[in-house]
């Protein structure tokens, strides 16, 4: 009656016809009265979204304090009525760390076990084996039971604001259980580490703990297939290698190559080098197979964005604002279009209701703070950051954005604070030094200045970024090298810049300054700023400079 009982239980739930698991679970536990059946009809409860019922029906059972499975279903049914608090105090505060095992020791006993190990024949040996196989299991579950409610305490931490704990409450639950994705999830969509701490984590993880029932042979492909998956998730700024390696194997072996979540890591990798062409194609390829898939959606909002494809953006805001007015995404994509057709205020808005209705959505609180950047409300902008900062403490570009703010204010003490401190989060971002660079530039240091310069151009050479969008540092550093009286090197970068990105009046013009700075050379700095009137006849710097070159010329006729 009880194989019965459960098989018609299981039917019901995977048709899910709730009303008939929970009639036919209640007549089972009556008939058994085993923890598991309890448990299990407590989920029914919980699925259905009946969280008071299913936790005071886990209260009543007293199977809180008896079993772990129902210590963590009753803490998830307090988070999910909003009830932090007593979540933790049923879960409990402490993190059971004496579960994380250290990899490095465990391969190394492995090694010498393997080595002068014993083995064991008959019967008592095959039935120590058995008992063996049965406790390790029971640990494994115990295990996995234990890195989930980490995970839980992280959330209500997470809710609570105390980010520096559920960091911690997270990262204890990978390590316990490697496999709890979900808590590997937090750490990365929130940026909870910096790409440094990212790599170093997934290195302290025990992937070799992954096991497949039944299958020895097959635990150590689970294991580094697992690592893969992983690897994908981290920071793009770092180690793009170790990501490609990961990306290629997935692809090509596993046949993952059409996977939304890996095309999304290739697009990310992709946007962090400026090639925004490459990956809204991706981005795009993803959503006309899953028009809604939420995850793709502010990368590709981003990259409308760079690409001014204002009419996109307009048709997206519109059809999401239909379908799924619920979501965060949603007022992301409208705000986006408002501000890229300079509507900020409007922008504004819809920026800070994707904020309201997710509080840890990055995307939203950075579009918020850039309304009040665009419209040069800088107090207002660096406040805005600095909520992004804290709550995404692990990525460097709130602290970029910051530095920036200061710049414009002319704090440039400050805003060098905020630089350095973004370098220290995130050492290969182009963009960061350049900022750096420029600060430097305007405190009278051109050479520090120049230095950053060439760094930011070597780093975006060598993660293979799109040669236009780096234009900026190199007009930058053939400034510095015209500050620092390096004239030759600084006409060779405003030639490069001038073959790489067409005519422009302010580099001729500043060719012209250089001709007249060297001395003697006013015969080419006049026809070089004629070049530049040519391409904008209003000009006033290039105006300026002809006039007083041809004064020059003048001057010096016999």
């Amino acid at each position: 009656m009880e194989s019965f009982l459960r098989e018609w239980r299981q039917d019901a739930l995977n048709k899910a016809q709730y009303e008939s698991a929970i009639f036919i679970g209640d007549k089972l536990l009556a008939l058994t009265n085993d923890d598991n059946d309890a448990f299990w009809l407590a989920q029914v409860h919980f699925t259905t979204g009946n969280y008071t019922r299913a936790q005071a029906f886990l209260s009543k059972q007293d199977l809180v304090t008896r079993n772990p499975s129902c210590r963590y279903l009753a803490g998830h049914c307090f988070i999910k009525q909003f009830r932090f608090d007593e979540a933790l105090a049923v879960l409990g505060e402490r993190n059971p760390t004496h579960l994380i095992s250290n990899p490095a020791s465990k391969r190394k006993t492995q090694h010498t076990t393997g080595r002068s190990g014993t083995l064991h024949h008959g019967r008592g040996a095959t039935k120590l084996h058995d008992r063996r196989d049965e406790s390790s299991e029971e640990e494994t579950a115990n295990r996995r039971i234990e890195a989930a409610m980490c995970f839980l305490r992280g959330i209500c931490y997470a809710k609570q604001n105390a980010f520096d704990r559920a960091k911690e409450c997270y990262k204890d639950a990978v390590r316990i259980d490697a496999q709890c994705f979900e808590a590997f999830q937090q750490l990365m969509k929130n940026s909870l580490m910096s790409p440094d701490e990212e790599w170093q984590f997934l290195e302290s993880l025990d992937f070799d703990a992954i096991t497949v029932p039944g299958d020895p042979s097959s635990s150590q492909e689970a294991a580094e297939f697992t690592r893969m998956l992983y690897t994908t998730r981290l920071s793009k700024y770092r180690n793009p290698a170790s990501f490609t390696t990961a990306y290629e194997t997935l692809s090509t072996h596993y046949n993952l190559a059409s996977n939304p979540d890996l095309l999304l890591a290739r697009a990310d990798l992709l946007f962090t080098q400026c090639r925004y062409k490459d990956a809204l194609a991706i981005t795009e390829s993803v959503l006309q197979e899953d028009k809604y898939n939420f995850s793709i959606y502010p990368l590709h909002l981003a990259c409308l964005y760079e690409l001014k494809q204002k009419n996109v953006l307009f048709l997206i805001a519109h059809d999401l604002a239909d379908t799924h007015p619920e979501e965060p995404c949603t007022w992301l994509a409208v705000g986006t279009y408002y501000f890229s057709i300079d509507k900020i205020a409007e922008a504004r808005r819809y920026f800070s209701k994707a904020s309201m209705m997710d509080p840890h959505f990055g995307p939203a609180w950075i579009g918020f703070a850039h309304t009040f950047a665009a419209e040069g409300e800088h107090d207002q902008a660096i406040s805005a950051y600095s909520t992004a900062a804290r709550l995404f403490m692990g990525t460097h570009l709130p602290q970029v954005f910051l530095g920036m703010q200061n710049h414009a204010l002319n704090n440039m003490t400050l805003a060098d604070e905020f630089l350095k401190t973004a370098y220290g989060l995130c050492r290969t971002d182009p963009l960061l030094l350049n900022e750096m660079g420029i600060v430097y530039y305007h405190q009278d240091r051109p050479q520090d200045a120049a230095t950053l310069f060439v760094k930011a151009l070597e780093v975006a050479d060598d993660i293979d970024a799109e040669p236009n969008a780096w234009l900026a540092p190199r007009v930058n550093l053939a400034h510095a090298y015209r500050r620092a009286r390096r004239y030759d090197d600084a006409l060779d970068q405003f030639d490069e810049v001038l073959r790489l990105g067409g005519k422009d009046a302010a580099v001729l013009a500043a060719k012209g300054l250089i001709y007249m700075e060297q001395g003697g050379k006013f015969d080419l700095a006049v026809e070089v700023l004629h070049q530049a009137l040519a391409i904008h006849p209003q000009d006033p710097i290039a105006t300026e400079l002809l006039n007083k070159a041809l004064d020059e010329t003048a001057a010096l006729m016999p």
